[in-house]
């Protein structure tokens, strides 16, 4: 196993071949293999139990209780955004952010970071004044200070409402049109998936069993025609194939205006 290895300059900046986990006996990966490139924006979509999250935490090299061998080639800098935003309830907001950033303009850089997320005037807060959403846009900032090259994101939205939901991945697809890290988001959600990235990739019985590039129109924005049918063929591929023609054409348009 070469986890943690440095990538080249070039090429995809995450090389995974052959990545298989396993607990007890049980197989969660069964020989995954998966590129990345500079910038690129990867949705990983899947049914629970898929392995989704044991794959993002191989990458992250936190899986230290699976078995399991295959290569992993990752980025120096990479930064993880969990579902929870794991803030340190006896420190303030910005504290939060700059936690274990180095250097004299550590807390300026927080500042900013705040400033993003829209939560300038939120520093000096403790996390327990802060809603759900802003909770988990301070763990975005503190993500992105360190300005990783590779963001690593495990439902980072599961926990919050539709509404706030939609305002969040406005808010990290615009940062990670700033900042250009190669990301990787975990999502049950296929319009989230659709909405945000560049590639969608599928795991199913340990493997990728898709790898498609969301179609984009004229200024990057999804192209909406071919954008339905690439999310009725995710569905299918997630065996949810009552549901795929519940939502409209224009229930559909509608949700990606308000995510762009």
């Amino acid at each position: 196993m070469n986890a943690g290895s440095r990538s080249a300059a070039d090429g995809p900046i995450v090389q995974v071949r052959g990545l298989v986990r396993r607990f007890t006996l049980r197989g969660v990966l069964n020989g995954v293999d998966l590129d990345i490139r500079r910038g690129e924006f990867v949705a990983l979509l899947g049914r629970s139990g898929s392995g989704k999250s044991t794959l993002l935490r191989a990458l992250a090299d936190l899986d230290h209780e699976a078995q399991g061998s295959g290569t992993i080639i990752v980025p120096e800098r990479l930064s993880v955004v969990f579902q929870d935003a794991r803030l340190l309830p006896w420190m303030r907001v910005l504290d939060n952010v700059v936690l274990g950033l180095k250097g004299p303009d550590a807390r300026a850089r927080g500042l900013r970071a705040l400033g993003e997320v829209e939560l300038a005037g939120r520093a000096r807060s403790w996390p327990y004044e802060l809603s759900g959403g802003e909770q988990q846009r301070v763990a975005l900032a503190r993500s992105l200070v360190r300005e990783p090259q590779l963001l690593l994101a495990d439902e980072p939205f599961g926990a919050l409402d539709a509404l706030t939901r939609l305002r969040m991945h406005a808010l990290l697809g615009r940062l990670s049109a700033v900042h250009k890290p190669a990301v990787l988001l975990v999502t049950h959600d296929v319009d989230e998936a659709v909405a945000l990235a560049d590639r969608v990739v599928v795991l199913a019985d340990g493997r990728l069993a898709a790898d498609m590039a969301v179609p984009k129109g004229r200024g990057g924005r999804v192209d909406l025609a071919d954008a339905v049918a690439l999310r009725r063929r995710l569905l299918s591929l997630l065996g949810v194939m009552g549901l795929r023609d519940r939502t409209s054409v224009s229930d559909h348009e509608e949700k990606l205006t308000i995510e762009q």
